[in-house]
């Protein structure tokens, strides 16, 4: 399970998806968004545009930025609240997004899916077809789930703080890599944040039964995703023929360094 292989032909990967976790793009202090660091991913991701690969971003984060807006400090505990803050922060997110990406002369899309859209077999085919058009349209498209009218995420985590629905769209358009960006290094034995004797596990090869097991005593701090979802997005995209890699997003260049094949993370072979 835990074998180091060469991750050198990562740097072949043409066809990327990066989901960014709410921990990745707020202020831990306030839940706000962190517009310096989602600066610097925005960089990031024109410049794999300028490396002729194909970018998709998964993006969490407009709860966080809907909060902001309306002036709402906590987290909300009513679904109506969080519903309205999403949609709020949606609106508010893309114009951040639009702005960042506009300075880099990059082009972007906005795509809100839900579970069914992504698994129904019409809307399904409709959604492969306008990310395949807007990928041959040089387009980074942003994706993330319609939490105004879907609850799936919110309630009971069928998607999982995006991590299933990067999983899932990376499945529908062929994709060759997934990176997962989240709040620590990778997948341990234990949450390292509170066992310090957890180890952390390079490369997973199969995933099975004790992997799943171990997985549920590491949560995030942050959003509404921890190590599960992670591991059943890995099942999805594997399954898939997708390599993928749950590395941390504090440090935005990882990011880069995954893609030149350095041994970041926990790489999760297809």
């Amino acid at each position: 399970m835990d074998t180091i292989i060469d991750r050198s032909y990562l740097r072949n990967k043409k066809r990327i998806v990066i989901k960014i976790g709410t921990s990745n793009i707020t202020h831990a202090e306030t839940g706000h968004v962190d517009l310096l660091k989602l600066e610097k991913y925005v960089r990031i991701f024109t410049d794999i545009r300028n490396r002729n690969k194909e970018v998709i971003v998964v993006s969490s984060g407009a709860v966080g930025a809907g909060r902001k807006a309306l002036g709402i400090k906590e987290r909300p505990r009513e679904l109506a609240v969080t519903q309205a803050c999403s949609a709020v922060g949606q609106a508010q997110l893309m114009m951040i997004y639009q702005r960042l990406f506009a300075e880099y002369n990059q082009t972007i899309a906005q795509i809100l899916v839900t579970k069914s859209v992504i698994t129904n077999g019409t809307t399904r085919a409709n959604t492969q077809r306008t990310l395949e058009q807007l990928l041959s349209m040089g387009v980074i498209p942003i994706l993330n789930e319609n939490d105004a009218i879907s609850t799936d995420e919110i309630q009971s985590d069928n998607f999982g703080d995006n991590d299933t629905l990067s999983a899932y769209v990376a499945e529908l358009i062929g994709a060759e890599l997934l990176i997962l960006l989240t709040d620590i290094d990778g997948l341990f034995t234990d949450d390292p944040r509170s066992n310090e004797n957890a180890v952390f596990i390079n490369c997973v090869k199969e995933i099975d039964e004790d992997l799943e097991e171990m997985a549920k005593g590491v949560q995030s701090d942050v959003g509404t995703g921890g190590m599960v979802t992670k591991i059943a997005a890995a099942k999805i995209a594997t399954a898939a023929g997708v390599d993928m890699v749950i590395a941390n997003g504090e440090r935005v260049y990882n990011i880069p360094d995954i893609l030149e094949g350095i041994q970041i993370g926990t790489l999760f072979k297809a």
